[in-house]
């Protein structure tokens, strides 16, 4: 069954994790991807979130798929309970699952009950195609990206940071513009979605 935990910010919404899954069935050890943020100044979410994560007891495993070969990525993926997907540029973090080939793979991995968390960036590829993240993060950053589908995980799309700083403006522009395209389901930085299974709630 899908388990899947999305948010604008991970440091803020630690605890909705923690309650909703966390649990004793799985080893506290997660697989932290900060690949998205290689392309963006800002980092300090990255180090926030792994902070949280150890707070709530985790060991965590950095695995920069940019820099780690394909068999060490899906290695890594393939024995994993807890896969973690940090916020950046959208576009470049797509861009570099795709060139080690992970897409299928975490899809199947969560097929098989693999909890999947994903921050900001992490969190908008799980929706079908990630074109209208456009407003919200530069595509030029991904050069050799050739296509938008994304992991199709779930059939809406993630449009988090709503009303915060400095993305309040582009979250206008998405609605804005593709509102009665897509299925977007906006969530600000206190927020987050859960899915499990076929059900998908905002907390």
């Amino acid at each position: 069954m899908k388990k899947i935990f999305l948010t604008s910010y991970f440091a803020g919404t630690g605890q909705l994790f923690e309650q909703y899954f966390v649990s004793a069935e799985f080893e506290k050890k997660v697989v932290f991807i900060p690949t998205a943020a290689n392309v963006d100044e800002y980092k300090k979410h990255l180090a926030k979130a792994q902070n949280k994560l150890a707070e709530l007891g985790f060991a965590v495993e950095i695995l920069d798929v940019a820099t780690a070969s394909e068999a060490a990525a899906r290695e890594k993926i393939e024995q994993t309970k807890y896969l973690y997907i940090a916020g950046g540029n959208t576009f470049y973090l797509l861009q570099e699952l795709k060139r080690k080939n992970l897409l299928d793979l975490i899809a199947k991995r969560v097929s098989e009950g693999m909890i999947y968390i994903g921050e900001s960036a992490g969190g908008m590829i799980t929706a079908p195609n990630v074109e209208y993240v456009q407003p919200m993060d530069p595509k030029e950053l991904a050069p050799e990206l050739a296509s938008y589908e994304a992991l199709n995980l779930v059939d809406f799309y993630l449009l988090p940071h709503e009303g915060e700083f400095p993305f309040a403006e582009a979250v206008e522009e998405i609605i804005n513009t593709y509102g009665d395209k897509c299925n977007l389901l906006a969530i600000n930085n206190k927020q987050a979605i859960i899915v499990n299974g076929n059900e998908v709630k905002k907390v």
